[in-house]
C-alpha cells in the first residue's frame, strides 16, 4: 500500500484557473460634460445672429452672449445661450455633427510663420476661422478688402518670438481677448453702428512677441456679400 500511496502523492495536481471578473464599464459621459467643437460653436453663434436679426436680442446682449460661446468648453455651457431663443435647441440639433465637412468652409485657414512671413490680403474670402502662427516670425492678415462671405469672423493667433498683426475695416465690429507672457494681445475693440456689419473675433496667446488688432483708416466694407 506504501508504494500505491506514493504514486498516488507523485501525481500533478489539476490547477484550476479562476475567470478574472470583468471590468465594469466606464459610466457613460452625459452630453451636457461633452466637449464643444468649433463646429457646435458656430452653430450656436449662427442661431444667435438670427436672433439678433430678428429683433429678439439687443445688440450688447448678443455681444454677451457671442463672447459666452467661445469661451464655452463644453455643450452643457452652449445650450443656456440660446435657450430663450424660439427653436434655438432644436436648430442647434439639426445642425451638422461635429466635424463634418460643409462646403467650402470645412476647415480654418492656417497662416504659418517660422523664421518668416505670411501675408494674406487684398481681394480675398476669409473662412468662418483663421488660426495664425509667428515663430520667429511675422504674420499679416488685412481683412480691408475682404469679401465677407462670413457674418462672424474668428481669428486664433500665437505669436512665440513674433508678431501677428490684424486690420480691419473701420464700419466692422471687433472684439478680442487673450493673454501674454513677456509680450501682449492689443485688440482695440469696437462695436459697428450697423447691426448687419461683419464681426471679427481675434482671441490670442503671445510669448515674448505681440499680438495687434485695430481698424485701418478710411477702409470700409461696403457689402456684407459681393
Amino acid at each position: 500500500m506504501t508504494g500505491v500511496d506514493e504514486q498516488q502523492s507523485q501525481q500533478p495536481v489539476p490547477l484550476t484557473k479562476t475567470a478574472p471578473a470583468p471590468a465594469s464599464a466606464p459610466a457613460p459621459v452625459a452630453e451636457a460634460e461633452i466637449r464643444a467643437s468649433d463646429a457646435d460653436r458656430d452653430r450656436i453663434a449662427d442661431i444667435l445672429r438670427e436672433a439678433l436679426a430678428e429683433g429678439r436680442l439687443e445688440p450688447e446682449e448678443h455681444a454677451e452672449r457671442i463672447d459666452a460661446v467661445y469661451r464655452a468648453k463644453t455643450l452643457g455651457e452652449l445650450e443656456p445661450l440660446v435657450r430663450d431663443v424660439p427653436a434655438g435647441p432644436a436648430r442647434a440639433a439639426a445642425g451638422p455633427p461635429s466635424g463634418a465637412a460643409s462646403g467650402p468652409d470645412a476647415g480654418p485657414e492656417n497662416l504659418i510663420a517660422v523664421f518668416g512671413g505670411a501675408v494674406r490680403k487684398g481681394r480675398w474670402r476669409p473662412r468662418r476661422r483663421t488660426h495664425a502662427y509667428a515663430v520667429f516670425g511675422g504674420v499679416e492678415i488685412d481683412l480691408t478688402e475682404a469679401v465677407f462671405e462670413q457674418r462672424e469672423i474668428v481669428i486664433q493667433a500665437w505669436a512665440v518670438f513674433g508678431a501677428v498683426e490684424i486690420k480691419v475695416p473701420e464700419n466692422v465690429s471687433l472684439h478680442g481677448s487673450g493673454s501674454g507672457v513677456f509680450g501682449g494681445v492689443d485688440v482695440a475693440e469696437r462695436e459697428a453702428p450697423a447691426p448687419e456689419a461683419p464681426v471679427i473675433r481675434v482671441s490670442g496667446f503671445a510669448l515674448f512677441g505681440g499680438i495687434e488688432a485695430k481698424p485701418k483708416r478710411g477702409k470700409r466694407v461696403k457689402n456684407l456679400r459681393s
